[in-house]
C-alpha cells in the first residue's frame, strides 16, 4: 500500500531524515520506533503532506504522493491522528466527529458513518453534546480516532496515540486499533510505548537520528537484545 524510497527530509539546510526506505503492506500494522528526536513524527507528517521531502518518493497504491497537499491525500484515503489529539476543544463531540467528514458530500454516508462511530464508541455517543475540551484524555483520543475514521480511510496513521494516557486507557486504545485492523484498515503508528505497539504490529522499523538501524517482525525486534537495550528500553 505504501512504499517509501530514499526519503530525505530537511528543515532549512539541516537534514533530519536521511535516505530512509520502508514498506507498509495492505492490511498490516507497522510501527516506527526510536528515541525522541529520531525523526519519527517528521516522517509521518511528510507522508500526509504537512512537510515536503528534500529527496525521495512516497508511493501510495503506486502513485507518488510526496508533494501532494494534505487535503488531496484525505480524498485518497489517508488520515492522520496527530500527536496530542488536536481536537476542536470549543466544539461538541458530535461537531468534532462531523468535521472529520468534511470531504464527504453524501449526507446519507455521513449519517451512516456517524452511526458506526457511535456504535464503536458508545462513550462518545453518551457525550455527543458535551464540549470536546471537557473530555478526559482517553475520551479525546477516542474522539480524534473517530474523527479520522469518518472518511473511511484505507491508511490510518497515528502519532503517539498513548501520549499522556493512563495505562488502563492505553490498553483500551490498542484494543481499539486491533479491532480497526480487523476491518481491513492499514495502520501505521509512531509510539513511545513500544511494547504496546509491537503487541499489535506485523512489522517494525527502528529509527535513530534519521536513519533506519533495524527492521523486522515484532518478534525479531523483541529478540534483538542490542536493539532492545539501545533503543526500545524494556519491552
Amino acid at each position: 500500500m505504501l512504499k517509501v524510497e530514499n526519503l530525505t527530509i530537511a528543515y532549512g539546510k539541516t537534514e533530519v531524515v536521511h535516505h530512509v526506505s520502508f514498506d507498509v503492506k495492505k492490511g498490516s500494522v507497522v510501527t516506527i520506533a526510536g528515541a525522541n528526536g529520531a525523526g519519527k513524527s517528521t516522517i509521518l507528517n511528510t507522508i500526509v503532506g504537512l512537510h515536503r521531502p528534500k529527496e525521495g518518493s512516497i508511493l501510495y497504491k503506486g502513485e507518488d504522493i510526496a508533494r501532494k497537499a494534505p487535503d488531496k491525500l484525505v480524498y485518497k484515503g489517508i488520515r492522520l491522528v496527530p500527536e496530542g489529539r488536536q481536537i476542536f476543544p470549543e466544539h461538541t463531540v458530535e461537531e468534532n466527529i462531523l468535521l472529520g467528514a468534511y470531504v464527504e458530500k453524501d449526507a446519507k454516508k455521513i449519517r451512516d458513518r456517524m452511526d458506526e462511530m457511535y456504535d464503536r464508541f458508545p462513550r462518545l455517543k453518551e457525550r455527543r453534546k458535551q464540549i470536546g475540551g471537557t473530555l478526559s484524555g482517553g475520551e479525546q483520543q477516542m474522539l480524534a480516532i473517530a474523527r479520522a475514521l469518518m472518511t473511511g480511510p484505507d491508511l490510518l496513521i497515528l502519532d503517539e496515540p498513548s501520549l499522556g494516557l493512563a495505562p488502563i486507557i492505553v490498553k483500551d486504545v490498542f484494543k481499539l486499533l486491533t479491532e480497526i485492523k480487523q476491518t481491513g484498515v492499514t495502520i501505521m503508528l509512531v509510539e513511545q510505548m513500544v511494547d504496546n505497539a509491537l503487541s499489535i504490529s506485523d512489522y517494525a522499523y527502528v529509527l535513530e537520528t534519521g536513519n533506519i538501524v533495524f527492521s523486522g517482525t515484532k518478534d525479531e525486534v523483541k529478540n534483538s537484545d542490542d536493539i532492545v537495550k539501545a533503543y526500545l528500553g524494556n519491552v
